[in-house]
């Protein structure tokens, strides 16, 4: 009888404890596809995105792999105590899980900490065994000789104009909130530059024209970002990434990423106060130098993306209610905020624990929305309502069209403004309904 696996990527819960659906889902996540890629040819897999699928309950899987990221555990632990009952195995993986291993245990037979690829062939084995053992965790020390990612248990589904490759993982920064940071601990690993590109050009032999180009902070390494670059530049080809604003210091990197077909960057600013990103251990970003760094970013013609974080020490209601201002100015075409969370396993937490800060243990409430902890400078109430207050004045029409389609790049690229634009009315209504915009 042949083995099955079935991998679920869950989706994320609504403020009333509803799943996130949609009918399309943009950005697909690599790890599932990458996983199967890992799993001998005597199992079968069956990979499922619950938010554009429905669970298949009655599956004929003994194994259940479920990753998540971020707030989407919640639902990840849930999943994992029903199938439990079902009588399945289940295996539990991603950042979070990681940072709570023995917490994750109460809900599976296994947990996965940190990367996957050195321990999945063995978790397998084990199971078939019958001698699953309760973690499985192994250093990842190369990226290099991974197989090709099983594209084609995904491609059939109801996503976007693009699919994942992975170039690097880690990063060399150590912001204390963050959870790459924490498990990673400095440490950056990038594969070898055929290898991508192999990856890149089976994608494109797929029919697809795009690709998002997935690492932790693509600059990390500049030399060989550039060198990358001018490969990619040779498949004709559009991307999008993540990577921290500095890489608008570089201005021969800036071109040969331009000129390569890189489309949007996100980047995690996390706080236009200064007090603020020292306290978040990350005081190597100037944000005085942040306007000026976009600005030349855009000019380029690479359109620009945000994440921040609210309820620092050196947050303000008064700084807060100027981020929105900030966002507006520089056009950022899709920003995110998130309210600073102390997550188990991070430094942040350690710090907020030890200075009995924290209000809220109930750490299966915490979803980014909501202060769990008392800021310095104002009431975890004041920072709860500033947070939503933020989100309504940058997704308002007015700043969503001076953003999107007031924007000198439509020029070049009207139809990709024209989807920023629809992505922003999404994002507006998921807000009006309580439903911070963390998923496409």
């Amino acid at each position: 009888m042949k083995k099955k696996v079935l991998l679920i990527q869950p989706t994320p819960y609504d403020r009333n404890h509803r799943p996130i659906k949609r009918k399309k889902l943009y950005f697909v996540g690599l790890a599932l596809p990458q996983l199967a890629a890992l799993t001998s040819a005597d199992w079968e897999v069956e990979i499922i995105m619950e938010t554009i699928e429905d669970i298949p309950w009655d599956t004929d899987a003994g194994l259940i792999g479920i990753s998540s990221m971020g707030h989407g555990v919640l639902r990840t632990l849930d999943l994992a105590q029903e199938f439990k009952k079902r009588g399945k195995t289940v295996a539990l993986g991603g950042y979070m899980v990681s940072l709570m291993p023995e917490e994750a245990k109460k809900y599976g037979d296994a947990v996965v900490i940190g990367d996957a690829e050195g321990v999945w062939a063995g978790l397998l084995q084990d199971w078939t065994q019958g001698q699953l053992k309760p973690f499985y965790k192994k250093e990842l020390i190369s990226l290099n000789g991974l197989p090709l990612p099983r594209y084609d248990l995904v491609r059939g589904k109801k996503i976007g104009d693009f699919l994942p490759v992975q170039a690097g993982r880690g990063c060399p920064n150590a912001c204390s909130f963050c959870s790459v940071s924490c498990l990673y601990r400095g440490k950056y690993l990038k594969r070898n530059i055929e290898e991508v590109i192999r990856d890149i050009q089976h994608v494109r032999s797929l029919g697809f024209k795009k690709f998002l180009l997935l690492d932790d902070n693509i600059a990390a390494d500049e030399e060989y970002m550039l060198e990358l670059a001018r490969e990619i530049k040779k498949l004709k080809m559009s991307w999008l990434s993540q990577c921290a604003l500095t890489v608008a210091k570089n201005d021969l990197l800036l071109q040969a990423l331009a000129e390569s077909g890189c489309q949007a960057l996100s980047f995690g600013l996390e706080s236009i106060t200064r007090e603020s990103l020292n306290q978040l251990n990350k005081a190597w970003a100037d944000p005085a130098s942040y306007a000026g760094l976009i600005r030349k970013i855009r000019r380029a013609g690479i359109e620009v993306s945000t994440e921040m974080v609210v309820g620092a020490d050196g947050d303000t209601l008064e700084s807060i209610g100027k981020t929105a201002g900030f966002i507006e100015e520089n056009k950022i075409m899709v920003p995110r905020f998130y309210i600073l969370t102390p997550i188990p396993g991070t430094d942040f937490f350690s710090q907020m624990e030890q200075e009995g800060r924290i209000i809220n243990r109930n750490i299966y409430s915490y979803n980014g929305t909501e202060a769990v902890h008392v800021p310095a400078k104002m009431s975890a109430r004041e920072l709860t309502d500033a947070y939503w207050d933020l989100y309504n004045k940058v997704f308002s029409f007015k700043s969503i069209i001076k953003r999107t389609l007031l924007n000198r790049n439509i020029l070049n690229r009207p139809l990709d403004h024209l989807f920023y634009f629809l992505v922003n009315l999404v994002y507006r209504k998921d807000i009006k309904k309580g439903i911070p915009p963390n998923i496409i």
